[in-house]
């Protein structure tokens, strides 16, 4: 049976309804929400630097830098679980007085933050001066906690949320050499977007894989040798991490191999339903990528949308996978709304942002040491809704094919694999 003309008219008018709201958004912000909008992450920042415990992520890392410079090895404390490179890059950390770091810590995370979300949206060509771009942020600031958590202890996956967004861009702009680079930095810094490799291995970009792999690997080496006994590393960080690390990581845990387990699900049993939603999430990676919605599709969705399973899944099985984690992929789905029929735009999504949004009266055990239990379930929601999105039907793109005798076969254009067009137009 068809839908009743009811139906059909309830549907236009939400579609004519979201088409007036984007509209409105993608039109220029005025001057007073500019400044309101860079009041509201100043303050966020400043008010970070007051409070007792900032930096204490950000303080393992300049620790392990300062007991490099003192002639130690970075790996005899357990808490430093980065790569050697990690020690060279918080050197100048190291030397920076606390009063200046106290200051200055909360204003970059901010800063790595906000370019990422800048990098997102002009992988979607929104305009940096409209509503969207300009109140966007800063609600996202105030209205998702992690945001605040990652601006107060400083924790280096602010890099990794810039560096993402950043990379898609340049990929999209066919920078793969570039879009590697920047990945294999951010490797070294922390080695987070590891994963981010299979998005260069489906794209078939060679050259940008070897830069992001031989970045962090040339830097880690370097820091190796300045460093006494860095077999610590392989024989101390690597089996701590390994195993979760320890009681101290625990309550904020938010992979369901930790979380289930608190629930009273066997172990065995909870890293098996982990790796299996990894699983099924990398095939919906590769499924989405071999696919494109629309002929006028520039091929930003299905960057971002492979790219963002593809960490989710690794999220899934990460130990640990703190709240914070979500902010490397957040900036990206929330940047595509501009785009009809992307996951912002529906309720789902939001359903699944709900667990971390501030200002609801969540039950108080909730809070404090079980908050990893809102967590996983945000981590996991988001990532069944974009791997639903991946596996939905849809026309499937081709792998070039050459037969004897016959011209080569390839794939529908899309800017991540041909040539940028000469013009585009903006939102």
């Amino acid at each position: 049976m068809g839908l009743r003309p009811g139906n059909w008219l309830i549907k236009w008018e939400n579609r004519a309804s979201g088409n007036r709201l984007m509209d409105w958004l993608l039109r220029p912000a005025s001057r007073p929400w500019q400044f309101l909008s860079l009041a509201v992450l100043l303050g966020i920042a400043f008010s970070t630097s007051l409070r007792a415990n900032w930096g204490s992520d950000n303080a393992f890392v300049v620790k392990a830098a300062q007991t490099l410079l003192e002639g130690g090895s970075p790996y005899e404390d357990k808490r430093f679980l980065y790569l050697p490179s990690a020690v060279l890059m918080a050197a100048p950390e190291a030397m920076l007085p606390q009063t200046a770091l106290r200051w200055l810590l909360p204003v970059g995370m901010s800063g790595l933050l906000g370019a990422g979300w800048l990098a997102a949206l002009r992988l979607f060509s929104v305009p940096l001066r409209s509503r969207f771009a300009v109140i966007g942020f800063p609600v996202l600031a105030l209205a998702y906690k992690p945001y605040v958590n990652l601006v107060l202890i400083g924790n280096w996956t602010a890099i990794s949320a810039a560096a993402l967004p950043a990379a898609l861009l340049l990929a999209h702009r066919r920078h793969w050499g570039a879009a590697g680079l920047v990945v294999g930095l951010a490797i070294a810094c922390k080695p987070m977007l590891v994963p981010i490799g299979l998005l260069f291995l489906l794209a078939r970009q060679w050259r940008g894989l070897a830069a992001a792999v031989l970045v962090p690997l040339g830097l880690s080496l370097a820091g190796a040798l300045l460093m006494p006994s860095p077999s610590l590393f392989f024989t101390k960080t690597l089996p701590f991490l390994l195993k979760g690390q320890d009681a101290y990581a625990l309550p904020w845990d938010a992979s369901p191999i930790a979380v289930l387990p608190r629930l009273g699900v066997p172990e065995p049993v909870a890293v098996l339903v982990a790796f299996a939603g990894a699983a099924a999430g990398l095939w919906a990676a590769r499924v989405r990528w071999r696919r494109v919605d629309d002929d006028a599709d520039g091929g930003e969705l299905r960057l971002a949308e492979t790219a963002c399973m593809v960490m989710l899944a690794a999220f899934l099985v990460s130990r640990p996978s703190f709240d914070h984690y979500l902010l490397v992929v957040l900036p990206l789905l929330l940047a595509s709304a501009v785009r009809p029929g992307s996951m912002p735009r529906s309720p789902w999504f939001w359903v699944a942002l709900a667990p971390q949004t501030a200002g609801i009266p969540w039950p108080s055990e909730l809070d404090a040491k079980r908050r990893a239990f809102k967590d996983c379930a945000t981590l996991c929601g988001l990532a069944i809704l974009l791997a639903r999105r991946g596996l939905r039907s849809g026309r499937v793109t081709l792998d070039p094919v050459t037969t004897a005798g016959s011209p080569p076969r390839t794939e529908p254009e899309c800017a991540a694999t041909s040539a940028e067009p000469a013009s585009r137009t903006a939102f």
